[in-house]
């Protein structure tokens, strides 16, 4: 069974990209290698990578300066070429520019002042001072900021001592509030206590009696007083 048809179109995962590269570089050099042995064929291969990196491979018979000398040829392909004094003018005005940068580099920092003219002088001691007074400009809004912002911390540390302030008056009350009640129930509690026996029925534990009738017993009279006579 084959190997299924790839859709070729540019793979979006890098990972893959990155690894299907590295395997097709490797068999289109390895081709190109066979092909040039196999056929005496001259050959020059150059591939630049997504991100840059050059390849190239060519037969050992021949350079790749000789393949693209020989492809110019026969194409009749010109490559431009540059007036070199015109290029020496450039590097040499830049190099001029360059170490004018230099020189008031140092100039700026106070070194190498002899070449100086008093009106060069003066114009540098003019420049000096508009840049001192951009320096201390930026110096002040930088302090202001920074007094702004403690400011701003300020007033936020006062908010919360303000709020735990009231909080710890608020628990004093309370506390102050239940002391005050606890000691009036604490008074209360001996009035009642002292008072309280003197004020209660004093009752004694119910002894036996026995009843004694409001009439006197018919039966018992009967029989301690002498009999009537009639």
């Amino acid at each position: 069974m084959g190997r299924g048809k790839i859709e070729i179109k540019r793979i979006e995962n890098s990972t893959n990209r990155q690894v299907t590269f590295s395997k097709r570089r490797a068999g289109l050099l390895k081709k190109a290698h066979e092909l040039g042995i196999l056929c005496d064929a001259q050959l020059g291969l150059i591939i630049f990578s997504s991100n840059g990196k050059l390849f190239e491979y060519c037969t050992h018979t021949s350079s790749m300066r000789q393949i693209i000398d020989k492809y110019l040829q026969v194409t009749g392909t010109r490559i431009p070429e540059y007036n070199h004094q015109q290029v020496y003018s450039e590097i040499a005005k830049m190099k001029n520019d360059y170490d004018k940068l230099q020189a008031s580099m140092r100039q700026y920092t106070g070194e190498d002042l002899t070449s100086l003219s008093m009106s060069d002088l003066h114009e540098l001691e003019q420049q000096l001072e508009a840049s001192a007074t951009k320096v201390r400009t930026r110096k002040e809004e930088l302090l202001l900021q920074q007094l702004e912002n403690l400011r701003r911390k300020e007033r936020i540390l006062e908010e919360q001592n303000n709020h735990l302030r009231h909080l710890i008056q608020e628990n004093q009350a309370a506390m102050e509030n239940k002391m005050a009640d606890q000691t009036m129930l604490d008074q209360f509690g001996g009035f009642y206590q002292v008072e309280q026996p003197a004020n209660m029925l004093q009752l004694s534990p119910l002894r036996g009696f026995r009843l004694q009738p409001t009439q006197p017993n018919l039966q018992e009279v009967t029989l301690q007083c002498p009999g009537l006579q009639l």
